[in-house]
């Protein structure tokens, strides 16, 4: 019998996907999903930004050492959601996830902040990841679940398009609330009142989501495009020995049907994993199902995987990117503690709700530019006027390098009047300095992560398959989990160096004693090694999609899942 070299379609479907009811589901659980996440997000991101005041006041920790406890716990928060992701496609489903995410996320809420061993709280940082993770993995996902209408495709794209926006903005103003209401009831009420705000938050979160259990879609897992990626790399290894020839006549694919016929000639020992071995036999087993997918992929299967690892340079510049921002969030904390915060003599900014500044100057910048910027360009060119996502890209880098250096001089001038003043060896003294001086760099950095951000995702969206559209904001949160480690790395061993001899160290306790502006001298060279690394890349790269027809179109890649 001749072998199937075409498969048919038949698992060209979304992770996920099956038949609904369709009294269930709609606008009326959106109440219930969107402020599940809201409710996590502000109970989260509330605790972050003075945990380094915590872990140094409450339990004693040199100031490097609780930043290190922070990027590890922001690290596995930004991890976790991918591998949840993944289980939830292909075994709990997403409905679970959440469900179970939100109970685990409560848990650690629980505890009294002023009794929990140091063993206990780190335990704590575990749970609230786990859960963190479960709930942001699926959240966006699930949400579209419930207003996916397949009948109506033009309706049902511009519904979801509004949702993604308005999610958008949910996540924005989130995180405001938490910088600054959150914070400042730390700051105002103590730690027992500040962390018991966010414990009301997490139960809320898990209340108002089981709520509305009986109106959800909840559809089965079937299919985690992560294990696709996976089986190309065993079925490759399985299938080493088969030779590669220069002529494709030698080898027949599995593919599916209307799809690709022949992978590409880049990475060329990938194309093992499609090459079928004995093309006389039938490739389907006795049963009628399919060929074993961990010894046999079709040819779309190994091209997404390609395109993956093609993006993986620029991709890498963005976690450079992000652990230069990450490496001076907390020690930034302490420098605002230490000048004068105050706006009127009876008000004074926390010193936590400092980072707010770069989520109003982001959501601004990106209003003026989508509004006003390109419509203006547009106009006086009298055409489309835009900026690559790749140019949107390198301008976010080389911003943030001037950020950077923004950061050092304020704090040189910081320490060097705080010496002036007679405060070297006060690291508490308040110097007469406002700390409007900081605003700078939160503004420029702000616009920078406008910038990098928006260009990242629309560089992921555009250049892999449709079918793996959900790996962008997965493949920034591991950019950020990895950048949080590679700055914990590059602190400790910064902090050991510079240490040596009895001598202060760069980011001492003391900022007064210590050069925490050197520090920032450092991460401003890094920035500019990871501007000249990110051309490096692009130009590699080529071209975009759109901006050149590519061998491979992103419409011919299509998923099998």
């Amino acid at each position: 019998m001749a072998a199937p070299l075409v498969e048919e379609d038949e698992t060209m479907k979304e992770p996920l996907l099956s038949n609904s009811e369709p009294t269930k589901g709609g606008f009326r659980t959106m109440p219930f999903v969107l402020a599940n996440e809201a409710f996590e997000r502000v109970a989260n991101y509330g605790l972050q930004p003075n945990m380094i005041l915590y872990l140094t006041r409450e339990y004693g920790l040199r100031a490097a050492m609780a930043a290190n406890v922070i990027f590890l716990w922001s690290a596995a928060t930004d991890f976790t959601p991918l591998l949840w992701a993944f289980v939830a496609d292909a075994y709990v489903g997403r409905y679970p996830m959440i469900a179970l995410g939100s109970i685990v996320c409560f848990m650690p809420h629980m505890q009294k902040p002023s009794s929990i061993p140091t063993f206990f709280l780190y335990s704590s940082y575990g749970l609230m990841a786990i859960g963190a993770g479960g709930i942001r993995s699926c959240s966006v996902a699930f949400g579209a679940d419930q207003l996916d209408n397949r009948k109506n495709k033009k309706k049902n794209a511009g519904i979801l398009e509004s949702y993604f926006s308005w999610y958008i903005v949910l996540v924005n103003v989130s995180m405001l609330v938490a910088l600054t209401c959150v914070v400042y009831v730390q700051e105002q009420f103590g730690w027992m009142v500040g962390f018991g705000v966010p414990s009301i938050l997490m139960l809320l979160a898990v209340i108002s989501f089981l709520l509305a259990s009986p109106l959800y879609v909840k559809l089965k897992p079937k299919y985690s495009v992560l294990t696709g990626l996976a089986q190309v790399v065993v079925a490759s290894y399985k299938n080493k020995d088969i030779l590669l020839t220069s002529s494709d006549a030698n080898h027949e694919y599995y593919h599916i049907k209307d799809s690709m016929p022949k992978p590409s000639e880049k990475l060329r020992f990938l194309n093992k994993a499609c090459i079928i071995r004995h093309p006389q036999q039938n490739v389907r087993t006795p049963d009628g199902s399919g060929p074993d997918p961990w010894r046999l992929c079709t040819v779309n299967q190994v091209e997404q995987l390609k395109s993956v690892i093609r993006i993986i340079p620029i991709w890498s510049t963005a976690m450079l990117m992000t652990m230069t921002i990450s490496s001076q969030s907390s020690y930034a904390v302490l420098q605002a503690t230490t000048m004068d915060r105050h706006l009127t003599s009876s008000f004074e900014i926390p010193a936590g709700s400092f980072s707010m500044f770069v989520v109003i100057s982001s959501t601004l910048w990106l209003g003026f530019y989508n509004s006003i910027a390109l419509p203006i360009a547009s106009k006086i060119k009298g055409k489309s006027a835009r900026l690559s996502s790749k140019k949107r890209m390198g301008i976010g880098i080389f911003i943030s390098c001037i950020s950077m250096a923004t950061s050092a001089t304020v704090e040189g001038i910081r320490r060097k009047k705080a010496i002036q003043q007679g405060f070297e060896d006060d690291p508490h003294a308040v110097v007469n300095m406002s700390a409007l001086w900081l605003l700078p760099q939160y503004i420029i950095l702000g616009i920078s992560e406008a910038f990098n951000a928006a260009g990242q995702i629309e560089f992921y969206y555009s250049e892999l398959p449709k079918s793996m559209s959900s790996i962008a904001i997965t493949l920034c949160l591991l950019a950020s989990s990895l950048a949080s480690l590679v700055a914990s790395l590059m602190m400790s061993i910064v902090d050991s160096i510079t240490r040596t001899g009895n001598q202060e160290s760069w980011l001492s306790d003391n900022l007064n004693k210590g050069h925490y502006d050197y520090y920032c001298w450092l991460l401003f060279g890094v920035g500019v090694f990871s501007f000249v690394y990110y051309i490096a890349c692009s130009r590699s790269y080529g071209p975009c999609q759109g901006e050149e027809s590519r061998d491979i179109s992103r419409d011919e890649v299509s998923d099998e899942c």
